[in-house]
């Protein structure tokens, strides 16, 4: 089968890793629905692609944390495009540096909505699509979930959650030939990563430090996690499952 008939679902795809994730996709000639509470922005990098090449983009609106939203979502998704290949799980939220006693339990409880459940409801309501194509589901995931970071436990404690989802999915769903990976991306440069410095003391000093832990001396770019998805959704990939990657830069080699 070639990419330009297969289709993918990027949700939270309207900035960030996620607006990587589309270009990428879209530059390789799959279909691509945004998935996106932004509809503004979502239909502005739409635009913004297809004045540089010829593209099959569909918007969107959608608050994954609303589950009714995100099923009538991925359903139309896949009725405007006639089949469905992959589901790309990256909408998520990185609250503000908060210590353990300063997170309350309906702050958890919402993060976890967002990060957590709406990837775990997203295959749930995908799968009757990807069963018909055989299809794949990449989640991103954090080297959080691996490795920690200060003062986040809440959001740490949902990238791992993710990472676990990713492998036990893989177990249960690749007896019918739907493979399952996610990507751990380390430190890259988007609004997300400048919003949670912006809570620091001193944010430039923040986004200098955080360049440097990578072996590379910088942080990543959106596009270079999209390759990995794309590769992750392709047959390139096609006797991996069930794995997180880590997209690191080399970061956790001097952990």
């Amino acid at each position: 089968m070639s990419s330009e008939t297969r289709s993918v679902i990027i949700t939270g795809g309207a900035k960030g890793i996620g607006s990587g994730c589309v270009r990428v996709f879209a530059k390789a000639g799959w279909s691509v629905a945004i998935l996106d509470r932004d509809q503004s922005a979502a239909e502005e990098l739409a635009s913004d692609i297809n004045s540089e090449i010829e593209s099959r983009i569909a918007v969107f609106a959608c608050d994954v944390s609303q589950p009714t939203q995100l099923k009538a979502a991925i359903d139309a998704a896949a009725t405007r495009f006639g089949r469905l290949d992959c589901l790309v799980n990256n909408a998520g939220v990185h609250p503000p540096a908060t210590r353990i006693e300063d997170t309350s339990l309906d702050d958890l409880a919402q993060v976890m909505q967002i990060n957590f459940v709406s990837t775990f409801a997203g295959v749930q309501f995908a799968l009757p699509h990807l069963r018909k194509t055989k299809g794949t589901v990449v989640i991103m995931s954090s080297m959080t979930a691996v490795l920690g970071q200060d003062q986040s436990s809440a959001y740490a404690s949902t990238k791992g959650a993710q990472l676990s989802l990713t492998k036990a999915l893989a177990k249960e769903l690749g007896p019918e030939g739907i493979r399952v990976n996610a990507i751990l991306p380390s430190n890259i440069d988007t609004p997300l990563m400048r919003e949670w410095a912006a809570t620091l003391p001193d944010p430039k000093s923040a986004l200098d430090r955080v360049a440097g832990l990578q072996v590379l001396g910088r942080m990543g770019t959106s596009e270079e996690i999209g390759e990995v998805a794309l590769f992750l959704a392709s047959d390139a990939s096609s006797f991996i499952t069930g794995q997180g990657i880590w997209a690191d830069g080399g970061a956790s080699l001097d952990y």
